[in-house]
């Protein structure tokens, strides 16, 4: 069903009015679906066009897309994308700054803690003792994660475990907004066995504190990055103080897709939106902007990989960790992360005369509006 621009507007601004308890029916679930369709249709034709205009564009197995050097791409990555997933290890609660951008907007006084002295890794609890045991009875990850909220926030804490992780052999990476690194904790964790550091330098529109900071991670630190979700923001800032962040020497520069959840999507209303295979809902602009950002790395070839770390990405992680489970051929993770679909995000969309369908029929008979009976 290739629904007119028209047509799916007027349903959705019916849809956007229903009560939140009201149940869809199958011949408007089945508008709904195509709409969604419409929409996504026309915004990857858009990043096509884009992708086609940087030269030097590579893939990861067809998993990801990147450009620069395949030997600075990221072992993160590789493990979430080739190995056996990104295994989380979480310990830390809090954060010392809020971005709109944030999963967990508006709730970061709420966020429940691990435990005393306890870490949360695989869902389950371990005391740091416990790692030994858990090390001798599961094979072992090809890489963990060390995200929840800023770890900096007690970094301390980190590095007997990271060491331990390290004498295993086991590839580690840590995210940080970097504002509470300093030489003496960035040098700790680089003796105690970290493989990898992310700075989120959107979360403080590329703070010169923070770029300060992402040099001197260079100096203990093996492999180190940006990254963040990819926004207006933070490709114009970027853009400004490029020279001084590429002076600190970087590896990689990982730009995530901004997806949306019911905690962060008030502050994006207004904007155009589309849902990736009725999963994460994401503005059309951010991987757009990725992909610019791309095009100019590849253009100056910038000595780092900058990764399209994109709604696809994502998918393919999906299956790639559901695969390495032993789950069920195409079982995967991917969903979206909305009880019920917000309708009323993608009244711009719909709007937007500059926004086109690529093709465009009448609605069969029995889906105009008045002939669906209710």
């Amino acid at each position: 069903m290739k629904i007119s621009k028209k047509d799916a507007l007027m349903w959705f601004e019916f849809f956007s009015m229903l009560p939140e308890d009201e149940e869809i029916m199958t011949k408007q679930q089945e508008i709904i679906y195509a709409t969604f369709a419409q929409i996504e249709e026309a915004v990857e034709y858009r990043n096509d066009i884009l992708k086609s205009q940087i030269k030097g564009l590579k893939t990861l197995k067809n998993r990801t897309y990147y450009v620069g050097d395949e030997n600075k791409f990221p072992k993160g990555c590789i493990s979430c994308l080739l190995g056996t997933g990104l295994s989380a290890v979480r310990k830390t609660n809090k954060c010392n700054i809020e971005c709109k951008f944030c999963y967990n907007y508006g709730q970061l006084n709420d966020i429940p803690p691990i435990g005393e002295g306890m870490w949360e890794i695989g869902g389950t609890k371990f005391y740091e003792k416990d790692i030994d045991l858990l090390l001798t009875i599961y094979k072992k990850p090809t890489g963990i994660a060390y995200v929840y909220l800023e770890p900096f926030m007690e970094i301390e804490k980190y590095y007997s475990v990271i060491k331990k992780f390290s004498n295993a052999g086991i590839h580690q990476h840590l995210y940080t907004n970097g504002t509470l690194a300093t030489e003496e904790n960035l040098k700790a964790l680089g003796e105690a066995g970290l493989d990898e550091i992310r700075f989120n330098l959107g979360a403080t529109n590329c703070s010169d504190k923070v770029i300060e900071n992402i040099k001197t991670a260079k100096k203990y630190i093996k492999s180190v990055g940006i990254e963040t979700p990819m926004t207006i923001e933070f490709f114009e800032t970027f853009l400004k103080k490029k020279e001084a962040i590429l002076d600190t020497k970087i590896d990689f520069i990982n730009c995530a897709e901004l997806h949306l959840n019911e905690n962060n999507i008030g502050n994006y209303y207004g904007e155009n939106m589309y849902i990736s295979r009725l999963g994460y809902i994401s503005p059309i602009w951010s991987r757009e902007l990725t992909l610019k950002f791309m095009k100019i790395a590849d253009d100056e070839k910038w000595d780092l990989v900058v990764h399209d770390c994109s709604n696809y990405t994502k998918f393919a992680r999906g299956l790639n960790l559901s695969s390495k489970e032993g789950k069920w051929f195409g079982c995967s993770n991917y969903s979206c992360e909305f009880q019920r679909i917000p309708y009323e995000v993608f009244l711009p969309i719909l709007r937007d005369e500059n926004f086109k369908f690529l093709s465009e029929e009448e609605l069969p008979r029995g889906y105009k509006v008045g002939e669906i009976v209710f």
